[in-house]
């Protein structure tokens, strides 16, 4: 059941959109490999300038807090050395890959990791829950849940867990032992009707090919 490392991170930021100058504030990740978080990253950053009081309210992170925090591009050359060339993942994740990448260029540095969704992945392996929000598919799916949102590395901690879940989902419904990425990001762009029979195709391929291997 080995498989490929995936970091999954996320970040809190002043605003939504790098464009408008908005910048990361915090950022956190976990490693995980064979289904287990093996290590984490976590750093908040000053962006060079205060943040509202909405973003205050919402992360729990004030400007006291911020002004003798690293700068962002200390902490984000500290992150890319962390991820390198590891597959990434994060819940809604065109949201922390557009920071991901504005920080990163600055830097001069422009990373080419494969990123999957957590959020849309998730629609396709547990299209009965409530909502696809980080918080209600924790509760949905049982995790363990301290109830603090919206500070990155809690919240990089609980989609990595949510992540693990929807690989042993995968494999107590299907019987799919190994799950690649590429699979899971394939998940995430397909029509809801046709995921059974993808994971029925996966799961012949899988066993045509330990047959091939045993012959």
């Amino acid at each position: 059941m080995q498989e490929e490392a995936v970091i999954v991170f996320d970040f809190e930021t002043t605003g939504s959109s790098p464009k408008m100058g908005d910048r990361p504030i915090e950022v956190g990740a976990v490693r995980i490999e064979n289904r287990m978080i093996v290590d984490t990253f976590q750093s908040l950053m000053n962006p060079g300038f205060t943040i509202t009081s909405f973003i205050e309210s919402i992360t729990g992170i004030g400007n006291d807090m911020l002004l003798n925090a690293p700068p962002c591009e200390e902490v984000m050359e500290q992150f890319a050395a962390f991820i390198g060339t590891t597959p990434l993942v994060a819940h809604n994740a065109s949201f922390d890959r557009q920071f991901l990448d504005s920080e990163l260029e600055q830097l001069n540095l422009y990373p080419e990791n494969a990123m999957a969704c957590s959020m849309l992945i998730s629609r396709r392996i547990f299209p009965n829950a409530p909502n696809h929000k980080l918080r209600t598919l924790i509760e949905y799916c049982g995790l363990a849940n301290n109830d603090v949102f919206h500070r990155a590395l809690e919240d990089a901690e609980k989609t990595g867990h949510l992540w693990i879940t929807m690989c042993d989902t995968i494999y107590e419904t299907y019987g799919l032992e190994k799950i690649p990425f590429p699979l899971m990001q394939q998940l995430e762009k397909m029509k809801k009707v046709k995921v059974e029979a993808f994971f029925e195709r996966k799961v012949v391929e899988q066993k045509n090919s330990m047959l091939h291997l045993w012959n």
